[in-house]
This record gives structure tokens, C-alpha cells and sequence, in this order.
């Protein structure tokens, strides 16, 4: 074993710093908006309890993954280990706040319900993670990867995309412009001005364009002198507080909970498992079973200090790794998010910056999401992905309408389901379809990807396993319990009597060829 001390810090961890730090910082802006403008959250609660707790989570893991690197350049004595990044997970930031939380708090009235929901979320989570160590190879070996990325596509089309989309046209002037600077840079690879993020480009842009027109007394984007003045009244040190009162009042919603919960953290376990594996092409082997643990320890720890967000290893090891990124970027990142957290930056940072200028990011996210379930999976599974959307899509126009109606002081069944029918409202068949969409689209696109894959009797088995998790309610239901959609269940176990008649007697026939996008009508369509 090499016994020499590796350098903690080199001149490539500053421009790791920069990105990676950015990047982080981001994120926090993001979920702090999500808190106070979707979810109404109390900013005592937000600056004062979710943002310390998440800023400590992130300094754990950031100084753990630090440590990680610095014992793998030591054992090994090699001077070019890059630390595994990580975070607050992107995709469950949002799932957690659209699919658990704001359901919640509009049910109820409370926001604060709602981030009890969100913590005892995690609390869940974060057992999952710590146990995936040994079942999630068998998990991601039985699971095809398009009904973990398709049911990830779902949550990213209705419950990220569509509401910044709407909120970036219906403030144009910036939300539009702002889209076109990240869109060219992050998807079409133009540089800005000595390397600065398109991230941070955008903010800067569409923070001046609304300050500039607050001076000419415009107002466009909601800047106030006063919403900055009022900002400052939330500096000062606030360290997180045991919340573990608010973790269990949680698990009085465990049913919807669970729906959730147990399937993203199967797809973090996977997520995790892919993660690790690029940073070993890269060169940097670091153990599995400690990164998922570390992930759902911490997490947890975060949970029961009142954060509602859960913890992941970021992808992108080999970019940070590549720009000389190595020990020192990490745990720097983790001190610059406990000073911003625990001191109350963030909140200024907000009365500084427009909430449109986040929309545009917030649907990018949503597009690399989204689409990441078509680009990683084989192209005769796309069917099977857009199967996968449509419990998300039902979910989404179910949430709309009820939203709806409870502004108008009604809801659906005082309306009549006869009624909605007549103008063209299936709300029945969007509560069936869209209930525990999660599950419902993992499982559907499962069965879709077996059959196309003529493997019958794994699809059958998906339809059985369907069948259970409709009975019970955690799909395809409104709430967990026995016999919740017994005829649901019933036309699975159809469906499983079918594909396992397919795979006992039916007659194999070629499959079809895979025509590429610029062959056939797909290609004719596009032209």
C-alpha cells in the first residue's frame, strides 16, 4: 500500500469547483423556488428548517465522497482520483414536490402536511437505498431499463415540463429568451464567454432584463426593491433542528407514500449502480455497496433534520475528471453549501432573481429526462415508453381538473361523472388509468417491452405482478387496502392468461426490421 499523502487540492479542482459548485447551486435555487411558489411553504420553514437540513446533507456527502477519493489515491498512490459528485437527485426533486407534496398540501389545505409527506417520502427511500446493495443487481436484471427510464419520462413530461413551459410563454420576454441561451449552448455546444455556464448566463440575462424593466416601472418579472429589502430579514445562522415529530405525522399519508417511494428507489439504485460504473470506465473504482449506503444513510440523516429532498451520485464523474477536477472540488463544493444554507443567502439570491428565469431550466431538465428513455433503450421498445406516458399524462389532466373545479368551489362527483362525459371528460377512466402511475406505468411498459421482445411468459409474469399491486390498491387505485380495483385485477390476470397461451402455443414469425428515421414514414413525416 502507498503510504504518501495525496494533494487535496490542485488547480483543476477550481474549475470543477466553478461547474460542479454552480451546478449545486442551481439546484438549491431551484428547490427553494419549488418551495415557495408551487408549494406556499412558510419561508421560516423553508430558510429556516428544509434549507439548513438540506445544506448539511449535502455537506456530508460532498466531504464523505471527498474522503472516498483521497483513501482511493492513497491506497494506489495515483495523483489523478476525481471524486464521485453528488446532490440533491433532480428528478425526485421534483417528483417528491409534484407527485407527493403539492397533491398533499391542496388536499389538505396545509403545506406543511405536505412536507411531512415529503420527509417521511425519504424516510422511505432512504432503507431502500441502504438495502439496494444487495437486490438491486436483481432488480435492474429483471427490469427492463425502458420501464425505469419510461416511468421517469412520464413524471418529466406532466409533472416537470408542462408548468415551467406554461409559466416561460406567459412571461415571454424573458422565460423565451432565456430557453434560447441554455438551448444553444446545452444542446447545440456553443461557449459563452471564458467557459461561464449557460445555467448562470441565462440567470444573469433574465435577472436583467427584469430589473431593467422594474426601473422604467415596468415591472416585468415581479422585482420589488421592497421583495429585495424584506430578503434580508431571513440572514442570520439557523442549523437544522430533529424533525423527527414531522417524519412520522407523515406516515399518516403512507399509502400514496408507498406508491412512489419503492419504485424511484429502485430507479436510484440503478441510477446509482450506472453512475459508479462510469467513474470505473474512467478509472476510478469505488465500491458499490458504500456509495448506495452512503446515499441512504445520509439521506436519512437529512431526513430527520427536515429536509424532504433525497440524496444522489450526480453523473458526470468523467467531465469533472477530465477539466482536472480531483479531491479538494468536492468537499470545497460542500463549505460553500453550508455557508449559503445556514446563513440565509439563498433567500436574497431569490428576491434577486426572477422565479421565470429557473422555468427554462426546469423544462430543459425535463427534455434530457425525457428523452433519455429513448436514447438509452433499444428502438423497438419506444412503443412500449409511450404506453408508459399515458398514466402520467391521466394523472396530470385528473390533477388539473380537480384543481379546477376546487377553485369553483365543487369537485367531480358533484359534478357528475354523466355530466364531464357529455363535454368529453372521462374522469373515471383518468382516476383508473392515473392512479399510482408510477407503478402502473413501470409495470404496462414492462409487459409492452416482453412482448415485443416475444418473450411471453416474463411479460406474463409482469401482468400477474400487475394484478397483485392493482388488488391492493398501489396501482390503478386511489389508496392502499384489499380489493381496492378488483375488476382492474381481474382483466390482468387476463392479460397474463393470454401472453402465457402466447408463449406456450403461438407461432414465432420474424421480427421486423428496424428502419432507421431517415427510411420509411418516420422519415417521410419529418422531411
Amino acid at each position: 500500500m502507498n503510504t504518501s499523502k495525496p494533494a487535496i487540492w490542485v488547480p483543476g479542482d477550481w474549475n470543477a469547483l466553478f461547474g460542479f459548485g454552480t451546478n449545486i447551486l442551481l439546484n438549491l435555487l431551484v428547490l427553494t423556488g419549488l418551495l415557495r411558489f408551487v408549494l406556499k411553504m412558510p419561508d421560516d420553514i423553508v430558510f429556516g428548517r428544509i434549507l439548513p437540513a438540506c445544506g448539511l446533507m449535502l455537506f456530508m456527502s460532498t466531504m464523505y465522497y471527498a474522503w472516498l477519493a483521497y483513501q482511493l489515491a492513497k491506497k494506489t498512490g495515483r495523483t489523478d482520483v476525481t471524486a464521485l459528485p453528488s446532490g440533491t437527485s433532480v428528478p425526485h426533486m421534483f417528483v417528491v414536490v409534484f407527485v407527493i407534496m403539492l397533491p398533499i398540501a391542496l388536499k389538505t389545505g396545509d403545506p406543511i402536511k405536505g412536507w411531512e409527506a415529503g420527509l417521511t417520502w425519504v424516510f422511505i427511500q432512504s432503507f431502500v437505498l441502504m438495502a439496494g446493495g444487495f437486490v438491486a443487481p436483481w432488480i435492474r436484471k429483471v427490469t427492463p431499463r425502458a420501464a425505469l427510464l419510461g416511468t421517469l419520462a412520464g413524471v418529466s413530461i406532466a409533472f416537470i415540463s408542462m408548468r415551467p413551459a406554461l409559466e416561460m410563454f406567459m412571461t415571454p420576454l424573458i422565460g423565451i429568451i432565456c430557453f434560447a441561451i441554455i438551448m444553444v449552448s446545452w444542446l447545440g455546444g456553443v461557449r459563452y464567454f471564458k467557459g461561464v455556464p449557460a445555467g448562470l448566463v441565462a440567470i444573469a440575462v433574465g435577472t436583467l432584463i427584469a430589473w431593467g424593466s422594474t426601473a422604467l416601472g415596468l415591472n416585468y418579472g415581479g422585482m420589488s426593491l421592497d421583495k429585495l429589502a424584506a430578503s434580508v430579514s431571513n440572514f442570520g445562522f439557523s442549523i437544522p433542528m430533529p424533525a423527527f415529530s414531522h417524519v412520522f405525522a407523515g406516515f399518516e399519508f403512507l399509502g400514496v407514500i408507498l406508491v412512489t417511494a419503492i419504485p424511484f428507489g429502485i430507479y436510484d439504485l440503478v441510477e446509482a449502480i450506472d453512475n459508479v460504473e462510469s467513474a470505473a470506465a474512467a478509472g476510478d473504482s469505488f465500491p458499490t455497496t458504500r456509495v448506495l449506503t452512503a446515499d441512504g444513510v445520509i439521506s436519512l440523516i437529512g431526513c430527520l433534520m427536515g429536509n424532504p429532498f433525497i440524496l444522489a451520485v450526480y453523473i458526470g464523474h468523467p467531465g469533472w475528471k477530465s477539466i482536472g477536477g480531483r479531491i479538494g472540488y468536492s468537499a470545497a463544493t460542500g463549505i460553500m453549501v453550508i455557508l449559503l444554507a445556514w446563513f440565509g443567502v439563498i433567500s436574497v439570491m431569490m428576491a434577486l432573481i426572477p422565479v421565470v428565469v429557473i422555468a427554462p431550466i426546469l423544462l430543459y431538465i425535463g427534455m434530457l429526462i425525457g428523452s433519455q428513455a429513448f436514447q438509452e433503450t433499444p428502438r423497438s421498445h419506444a412503443p412500449a415508453i409511450i404506453l408508459g406516458l399515458v398514466p402520467h399524462v391521466a394523472a396530470w389532466g385528473k390533477l388539473q381538473i380537480d384543481g379546477a373545479l376546487g377553485a369553483a368551489g365543487t369537485n367531480a362527483v358533484a359534478v357528475g361523472f354523466d355530466k364531464l362525459g357529455q363535454v368529453g371528460i372521462l374522469y373515471h377512466g383518468l382516476q383508473v388509468i392515473g392512479g399510482g402511475a408510477i407503478l402502473g406505468g413501470l409495470v404496462l411498459t414492462s409487459i409492452a417491452v416482453f412482448v415485443i421482445d416475444r418473450a411471453f411468459s416474463k411479460a406474463a409474469i409482469f401482468a400477474v405482478i400487475g394484478a397483485g399491486f392493482t388488488f391492493f390498491g398501489f396501482m390503478h387505485g386511489e389508496a392502499i387496502g384489499f380489493a381496492q380495483s378488483p375488476v382492474v385485477a381481474l382483466a390482468y390476470l387476463g392479460v397474463a392468461g393470454v401472453l402465457f397461451g402466447c408463449a406456450k402455443y403461438a407461432t414465432a414469425t420474424p421480427k421486423p426490421v428496424e428502419m432507421h428515421a431517415s427510411h420509411g414514414a418516420v422519415g417521410q413525416l419529418a422531411s
